[in-house]
């Protein structure tokens, strides 16, 4: 079953755009290049690739979690991502590594074992960058609207 998304973003100066995620989704948001290039007017498009495995990662555990009935009093997540030159010397993601700290009582974080072993395979960005995802580009300059 395939499902469609889309967003569209639209300059507003320099290197800031606004986001805007359609009529159900949320209000806009402000994406920015970081100094020199923009004003970090918000988040870059790396931190916006490091929250999307973070949330994502999240919401699948918390999701396993719930679901086996194993309460989360408290979640924290963290990425940190390390930026590499390929051979024509452009930055490039080279990794991302996030830990994931949910607080669970003693005697759930024996039974949370299962959900541990299986909630990254339900990651839907996490594991589409894991096996490549294909991106196709059109470029299409045309007349102001």
């Amino acid at each position: 079953m395939e499902q469609e998304f889309s967003v569209e973003l639209t300059l507003q100066r320099g290197y800031q755009f606004e986001v805007d995620f359609g009529a159900e989704g949320p209000s806009a948001l402000t994406v920015d290049e970081a100094p020199p290039l923009g004003g970090a007017a918000g988040p870059n498009p790396v931190r916006m690739l490091g929250v999307a495995v973070a949330h994502c990662l999240s919401a699948s555990l918390l999701f396993c979690l719930r679901k086996y009935r194993i309460e989360v009093t408290q979640m924290r997540t963290r990425v940190d991502g390390t930026l590499v030159r390929n051979e024509k010397g452009r930055l490039r993601i080279g990794a991302i590594k996030v830990v994931l700290d949910p607080v669970l009582s003693p005697a759930d974080r024996e039974r949370a074992g299962r959900c541990l072993q299986s909630f990254e395979d339900y990651c839907i960005v996490t594991e589409s960058i894991r096996h490549g995802v294909e991106v196709d580009v059109t470029v299409s300059p045309g007349p102001p609207t």
